[in-house]
Order: C-alpha cells, then sequence, then structure tokens
C-alpha cells in the first residue's frame, strides 16, 4: 500500500545478525554474546513460536510498585477472568520486581519472598494457569533489579532460566539496571536469550533496556519486545513523548518481535477519560504491548471501556502486524495511520492542543490512491460512516482523537 512500508521490509530492515560466544571479554566469569557480530539473522520468535501479535495482559509495576504478594496475583488472576478481560484477548499476569529474597539460597537459586510468596512462585504459577492465564516475572541483567531488593541475572542466566522454566513462567520481562560491568546490553541480554531457549519451556522474552542502544534495530534476534523508550508515567507529557520516541523504529517491528513504548496508563487516574482514550488508541495503532499498567480489580467503568473495547483491540492484534505510524503533525494537530490486513487502514485524528480543533487526514497522508471511496468504521462510536472519498475530518476537544478503520470499496 503506497506510504507504509512493506510488511516483509518492515521485518528485515535494520535486523541484526545472529549471536556469537565471546567468552574472553567477561569480567565476571558469564559467557557473552555480541548482537552485532553473527553472519544468519534468525528472528527470535522464529525460534520460540511466541508473539506473532503484540502480546496482552497485565503488570504489576505501575499501579503497585514493590507493594505485591500473592493474593494480589491471584486476585488479579481471577478478575482479569471475572471482568471479560481474558476473553479479549489478556492473557499474562506479570509480575514485576519485588517478588524475590535479597540473596539466593545455598544452591545459587532465586527464592520468592516468604513474607509474600509464601506458596513459592510455582504454586502462583499453577494457580494463574488453572485460570486459563499465563504468568510472567521479573529479573535483571544486572547483580541485582533496579529495586536492589533481590539478585539480577547476570553470570546466572542459564541456571535463572531453569528455574523460570520448573515454575511455570511463561514470560520474562528482563530489566537493565546494576551492570557493575559496564557491558552493552548487546552483550548482556542475548546471554538470557540463549538460555531461555534451553530450559526447556517457551518463555517469551521482553527486553527492557530503555531504549539506551536502540534496540528496535538488533533485538528482533533477541526477543520478543523491546523496550524503545524510559519508563511511562501516568500523565499526558509522558504518555505522548513515549507515543513519539517510539514512533520512529516503526520500520522494525513485525509478528513475533515489537516496539514497546512501556504499559499502558489506563485507570491509574492521572490523565482524563479522553486522554486514556488517546493513549489506548496510539499503543493499539503502533502494535505495542497492551499490558494494564491499573488495579483491574476495583477499576472504574471508563477504564474498563476502554481497556476492553473489542475494535480497537483488533487493530493491536491485526495479522498483518506492520505498526502505524504519524504521517501529519501541524501545529499539534496529528494524523496517526497504518495498514490492515484486508486492504484496510486504520486512521486516528489527533488533537494534541490546548484547544478544539479540526483534523484532518487526507487520502495522500494515510496512502489511499484519490479516487478510492471508503467505509469509515468509528471504533469508540461503533458506527460507520459510508462511502467517503479524499478526506476524513473531525472536530476534536482538546487531547482527544478519533479513531476508524476505513474499508474501501471493492
Amino acid at each position: 500500500m503506497e506510504g507504509f512500508a512493506s510488511s516483509s521490509s518492515s521485518l528485515t530492515v535494520g535486523l541484526c545478525l545472529l549471536l556469537l560466544l565471546n567468552a574472553s571479554s567477561s569480567s565476571h566469569g558469564a559467557r557473552l554474546f555480541d548482537a552485532s557480530s553473527s553472519s544468519s539473522p534468525t528472528k527470535y520468535s522464529q525460534r520460540n513460536g511466541l508473539a506473532l501479535t503484540p502480546p496482552m495482559g497485565w503488570n504489576s509495576w505501575n499501579h503497585f510498585g514493590c507493594n505485591i504478594n500473592e493474593d494480589l496475583i491471584k486476585q488479579t488472576a481471577d478478575a482479569m477472568v471475572s471482568k471479560g478481560l481474558s476473553s479479549l484477548g489478556y492473557q499474562y499476569i506479570n509480575i514485576d520486581d519485588c517478588w524475590g529474597e535479597p540473596t539466593r539460597d545455598s544452591e545459587g537459586n532465586l527464592v520468592a519472598k516468604s513474607s509474600t510468596f509464601p506458596l513459592g512462585i510455582k504454586a502462583l504459577a499453577d494457580y494463574v494457569h488453572s485460570q486459563g492465564l499465563k504468568l510472567g516475572i521479573y529479573s535483571d541483567a544486572g547483580t541485582q533489579t533496579c529495586s536492589k531488593r533481590q539478585p539480577g541475572s547476570l553470570g546466572h542466566e542459564d541456571h535463572d532460566a531453569k528455574t523460570f522454566a520448573s515454575w511455570g513462567i511463561d514470560y520474562l520481562k528482563y530489566d537493565n539496571c546494576e551492570d557493575t560491568h559496564g557491558l552493552s546490553p548487546k552483550k548482556r541480554y542475548p546471554i538470557m536469550s540463549e538460555a531461555l531457549l534451553k530450559s526447556g519451556r517457551p518463555i517469551l522474552f521482553s527486553l527492557c533496556e530503555w531504549g539506551v542502544e536502540n534496540p528496535a534495530t538488533w533485538a528482533s534476534t533477541i526477543g520478543n519486545s523491546w523496550r524503545t523508550t524510559g519508563d511511562i508515567s501516568d500523565n499526558w507529557n509522558s504518555m505522548t513523548s513515549r507515543a513519539d520516541e517510539n514512533d520512529k523504529w516503526a520500520s522494525f517491528a513485525g509478528p513475533g518481535g515489537w516496539n514497546d513504548p512501556d504499559m499502558l496508563e489506563v485507570g491509574n487516574g492521572g490523565m482524563t477519560t479522553e486522554e486514556y482514550k488517546a493513549h489506548f488508541s496510539i499503543w493499539a495503532l503502533v502494535k505495542a504491548p497492551l499490558l494494564i499498567g491499573c488495579d483491574i480489580r476495583t477499576m472504574d467503568s471508563a477504564a474498563h471501556g476502554i481497556l476492553s473495547n473489542k475494535e480497537v483491540i483488533a487493530v493491536n492484534q491485526d495479522k498483518l502486524g506492520v505498526q502505524g505510524k504519524k504521517v501529519r503533525s501541524e501545529n499539534d494537530l496529528e494524523v496517526w495511520a497504518g495498514p490492515l490486513s484486508g486492504h484496510k487502514v486504520a486512521v486516528i485524528l489527533w488533537n494534541r492542543s490546548s484547544s478544539k480543533a479540526t483534523v484532518t487526514a487526507s487520502w495522500s497522508d494515510i496512502g489511499l490512491k484519490a479516487d478510492t471511496v471508503v467505509n469509515a468504521r468509528d471504533l469508540w462510536t461503533h458506527s460507520t460512516i459510508s462511502s467517503v472519498s479524499g478526506e476524513i475530518s473531525a472536530e476534536l476537544e482538546s487531547h482527544a482523537c478519533k479513531m476508524y478503520v476505513l474499508t474501501p470499496h471493492s
């Protein structure tokens, strides 16, 4: 389609090469790989078969930080099912930092914190699996995690990967704190990548090196998603800046490997309902992982309505897997768009200005031929405008958006 890179080129442009062992360069005794040193690029998803569409689920960090325990995780799994979110594709229940004891046991194992996870992670995984969901966990490519409350996995990658597999873990978020040896993420992250593949269990690998070494250009051979930004906060400026930072890497995302502008803040209270709609719309269009970051047990109806919008989710989960991008911006009036399967186009009209304004997307902006006639499906009002030609416009309140799927007439 005009105006967009093809799905095949978006999967291959700039991808780095497979990993070579570099044992001699380690100052801590661990094996080191260099993500840019091999000659046969193979997408990580071809090796573990995961994340062919962006992962969907929940993560504990944005709302709870270190205040987590096994009852919270169980109750969140229960709520994911009872509130109908699991049936929409949300499947991962991800424990973030602060789940472990401050030291390993006598055999070198990571240990769940006895005061907050007394039954251990294996029992918790069994419970989450019994609900038809998957359990994720957190570790770090350094000597400690970012909270400094538990050990990282640097130098223990094989051991920890086998531990996670034995517990029934399905997803690993791997952070980038406490690299006391000053090693590039390109050397540290591939070690855990390979360890997970050898663990005996398919485990989705989510790199969280905050975009410091442009992981979009090399991480598709290492993992299933990679953070392109620093941490998000629950406010308008943080959310919009993460969207902009992530946008420039659009051509590197595709089935099995996704750009990650960080987790969702919808429902945490720092933005308006319209701002949260824009947040969710943009994350869906750019094929970001949809990881809920609020307390889904107590979220209000507005947050639930946003997070459970089937039509917006369908854009995120579209099988073509091409990341949408910003195609027009003038005076904080923006058009974002991307191709979908079936020759459809997803379009967001976004008013980022401080006053009401009309935003217009012309067909030339979004890759449609000038004479194309479409039906425009409004994904938030769930209504259809028939036989639209040339352009589509909407008058929008400050910080509000409209999201459409355009279906050309045959």
